[in-house]
């Protein structure tokens, strides 16, 4: 166990996740219920894929094997993914799709506030771009889940049904590894203990004020990290990786 390992493991997962999340909330472009709604939902797609490319970018620098970016979003497999379960999980409907966000918006700003102040430099660097969108994000997220929640019958429904289907995901968001103890006890990485619980605290303040309910799966998924995916993963990287796959080493 060392430095180098320990950041390009938190590297790649972060940059996996928000991969994985900004081609989801791509596919949405042009579905949105309303102009307005769309552009923000395809703007948010480009900033965590724009954020992937930072983070899969410093994974190759410390790798030392001279992949970039586009080799680790390209040319990996299935298996070779570390995102989490819940954001490959499909676009069921508007409710989902919110529910889904705000879960790991929650998390994610919790991850940033601390990786801010990561005693690696380069990690530092990258989560400081990257939170003040993710502030935004979950702005967003947060409001709809309260325009969901207190509104019509429908659309509190769906909120709160989207909400239990999820709740067995978020766990994965917080569990711990060797690798990832080491870069939290190193000031590499985050506390996961204080992620999790930063994050409980940011989705029950905003549920109370919604009318909606959340509480912690007795039961969740694990393996994504090991690279065990659910069935929509195949999928996600086929439509993802066919262009540069079809036509390896072209450019335009």
């Amino acid at each position: 166990m060392n430095k180098q390992q320990a950041i390009f493991d938190l590297a790649l997962w972060m940059g996996d996740n928000t991969l994985i999340l900004g081609h989801r909330l791509s596919e949405l472009c042009g579905h949105g219920p309303i102009l307005e709604q769309d552009i923000a939902l395809t703007n948010i797609a480009l900033d965590l894929v724009g954020q992937s490319r930072m983070w899969l970018s410093l994974a190759g620098e410390v790798e030392g094997k001279d992949r970039t970016e586009d080799d680790f979003a390209y040319y990996r497999g299935e298996r070779d993914f570390t995102n989490v379960k819940l954001v490959e999980m499909p676009n069921h409907h508007w409710g989902y799709v919110i529910a889904r966000q705000f879960i790991y918006d929650a998390h994610h700003l919790a991850i940033l506030e601390q990786l801010v102040d990561s005693s690696d430099q380069a990690i530092a660097d990258i989560a400081a771009k990257a939170i003040k969108e993710v502030q935004y994000h979950l702005r967003f997220s947060s409001e709809w889940m309260i325009r969901m929640g207190d509104g019509t019958a429908v659309s509190h429904e769906k909120a709160q049904t989207s909400l239990e289907d999820l709740a067995p995901y978020i766990k994965s968001l917080t569990l711990t590894d060797e690798i990832s103890t080491f870069a939290a006890a190193e000031g590499i990485g985050f506390d996961a203990g204080r992620v999790e619980q930063e994050a409980w605290a940011t989705m029950q303040k905003v549920l109370e004020e919604a009318t909606l309910k959340l509480e912690p799966s007795e039961y969740y998924h694990k393996g994504g990290k090991q690279g065990l995916h659910t069935e929509h993963m195949g999928f996600i990287l086929a439509e993802m990786q066919s262009v540069v796959r079809a036509m390896p080493g072209n450019t335009w």
